[in-house]
């Protein structure tokens, strides 16, 4: 089957970059999600040694490098982290916040600012925590270091209250404009519901009009509401437009829409009640949600899943990976007018569905994962259809890639359109499928693997362009990568049970709750209490079907969870969408937020 293609020359007029459609893994990097004890040491050593004092703890936490530094050194020591040779945290992966407000232990300050960077060079990672006082509820920004930080901040504010000194656009982001106090924060109770009664204009974000009708210019420049009820949003998405003609000269992107208080209700119920909330983050491959929330859980236990377990996590993992690219190829070829492509990718998701609905009972809502396993074994005939599906999909694919490979409509509506560089890439926190694109192999089933993916053979898919065109390739490249993981773990998946023994998370047996003390004890503390995590903190990242989709969790050693955040990859590809669809006109803005693939239940949450 062909996954590239070259244009016809008499029909096509702008050419098509290819590179290699797969890297190849190269070995040496992370594994586990760990950094090694020796580098962990070393950089903590080197940062102390440069700033002394101001790196008041440090400590590895389940493998995790994490320094907490003092607040008015905070952005000299996070430049110094991204600047320095060896060191060069050029990502940060993600910023959040923590309230110590209720924390059994007392907290130094009431916040906690907490800083989760990555290097792109050798992939060794850090945790940086800056205390900050409610009395002075302010840190320096860091949006001019790395891109991503500029939504990050926003969150943050809107949540716990910190304002960021320096940041351009410090304004509210998920909780609309009136709502008053910070929804993250351990006094704010959950039920101050806060109704919304107008809509915000958004006229402070798109900049200057002219002083009068009069000025020159002024009457060529015309508003445009992209969103939030157009279907060709793809979800609950408004950007507010300034066009000259039919070209986008300013665009400002309005989320929240889809706002749920996904972090705020997991903190009422207990561990295991959080799995369906995560479903309804990336419902189109809610089993990946399920899998990356489970995961961080049981690093914090110890806890190591059965290998039965882990081949259907693979093998459930990635037909939902295989779904979710269905839809974003689908929608996006129907917003260039394809809609022939939308049924035959759409044919491959149904059989998949019909498959998984007899698994768990559910299309899109599953909750089949489990804290230490999963909720129950494979059903008959699980093999047999799944064997059929992919038998079936490269002919599917194939046939899709036909009708687009050489399509001169397609070429000329993706190729050079929405391009970003590896460097801007990288600044704006993208992962996933839209960094490969851009030519950058990191994918976390390679470069910290997890499960059995170690254990299989597959390629890293890239292009190189880093357009809409690429985007789209790279998930078809990926499709056929996720059939090859399958087939594998279905050859090798052994016997045995899909959920580890462990007291501490698993239910009884139910003979052994009939016919012993210690089994009725242990089910009525399980069911009373719910499961206890020990105390601490943990990040643990899994490779979604749009990019890293990480949990960052807080535990105080109760029954229910003091701080889950989701670094949801969404967050951070919509983030750099008006500074790619400005200068471009208006239709094609619509396909470059379709090769995002921009899910609202993940990106609001």
């Amino acid at each position: 089957m062909t996954t590239t293609g070259s244009a016809d020359p008499n029909c096509a007029p702008k050419p098509i970059r290819r590179g290699n459609p797969t890297v190849s893994f190269r070995p040496g990097r992370l594994t586990r999600g760990e950094t090694d004890v020796a580098t962990s040491d070393a950089i903590i050593d080197q940062v102390k040694g440069q700033f002394g004092e101001a790196v008041l703890e440090s400590s590895t936490p389940l493998g995790f490098p994490t320094v907490c530094v003092a607040k008015d050194r905070a952005r000299d020591i996070l430049t110094y982290l991204r600047d320095e040779p060896g060191l060069e945290f050029d990502v940060l992966t993600d910023a959040t916040a923590a309230d110590g407000l209720k924390y059994p232990e007392p907290w130094d300050t009431r916040f906690q600012v907490v800083y989760h960077l990555r290097s792109s060079r050798d992939g060794k990672r850090l945790r940086v925590k800056v205390g900050v006082p409610e009395r002075d509820c302010t840190l320096a920004s860091v949006h001019d270091l790395w891109k991503s930080a500029n939504w990050a901040e926003r969150e943050i504010f809107d949540m716990f209250g910190v304002r960021f000194e320096g940041h351009p656009n410090l304004k509210r982001i998920l909780c609309h404009h009136k709502f008053k106090g910070h929804a993250l924060r351990k006094d704010y109770f959950i039920h101050d519901g806060q109704w919304l009664d107008e809509p915000e204009t958004l006229l402070d974000e798109i900049g200057d009009w002219g002083e009068n009708p009069a000025d020159e210019g002024f009457s060529e420049l015309v508003p445009v509401n992209l969103g939030p009820a157009h279907p060709a949003m793809h979800g609950t998405l408004r950007v507010f437009a300034k066009m000259e003609g039919e070209t986008i000269v300013k665009a400002v992107p309005e989320i929240g829409y889809l706002h749920r208080g996904f972090e705020k209700h997991s903190e009422t119920g207990n561990w295991t009640m959080v799995i369906p909330y995560t479903d309804r983050l990336n419902y189109c491959s809610a089993m990946l949600n399920n899998i990356g929330y489970v995961r961080t859980v049981e690093k914090m236990f110890g806890i190591e899943p059965t290998e039965r377990c882990q081949y259907i996590r693979v093998i459930v993992g990635e037909l939902s990976r295989i779904i979710d690219h269905c839809v974003c190829l689908g929608a996006m070829l129907v917003d260039l007018g394809a809609l022939t492509n939308f049924w035959y990718l759409f044919n491959i998701r149904e059989r998949i569905y019909h498959l998984l609905e007899g698994l768990c009972g559910a299309r899109l809502t599953s909750s089949y994962a489990r804290i230490g396993g999963m909720a129950h074994d494979l059903q008959d005939g699980f093999e047999t259809e799944l064997r059929e599906i992919l038998r079936d999909m490269p002919r599917n694919v194939s046939d899709v890639l036909g009708l687009i490979a050489k399509n001169r409509i397609f070429l000329d509506r993706t190729v050079g359109i929405g391009v970003i560089s590896r460097e801007d890439a990288l600044s704006w926190g993208w992962t996933g499928p839209c960094l490969r694109a851009t030519g950058i192999p990191y994918d976390l089933r390679k470069v910290e693997p997890y499960d059995v993916y170690a254990d299989l053979d597959w390629d890293v898919a890239t292009r190189d362009g880093g357009d809409v065109h690429d985007r789209a390739m790279v998930r078809f490249d990926e499709m056929i990568q996720s059939m090859r993981i399958i087939e594998q773990a279905l050859d090798r998946m052994p016997e045995g049970p899909v959920m580890v023994e462990d007291k501490r998370v698993v239910l009884p047996e139910k003979d052994k709750v009939y016919s012993s003390i210690e089994g009725l004890m242990n089910h009525f503390v399980l069911i009373y209490d719910g499961i206890k995590v020990p105390a601490g903190e943990a990040y643990v990242p899994t490779e979604a079907a749009n990019g890293e989709l990480g949990f960052y969790i807080i535990s105080d050693g109760s029954g229910r969870p003091y701080r889950i955040h989701c670094r949801a990859p969404s967050f951070y590809l919509y983030c750099a969408y008006p500074s790619l669809a400005e200068g471009n006109m208006v239709a094609d803005a619509v396909p470059l937020l379709g090769s995002l693939n921009i899910i609202a239940g993940e990106l609001d949450r």
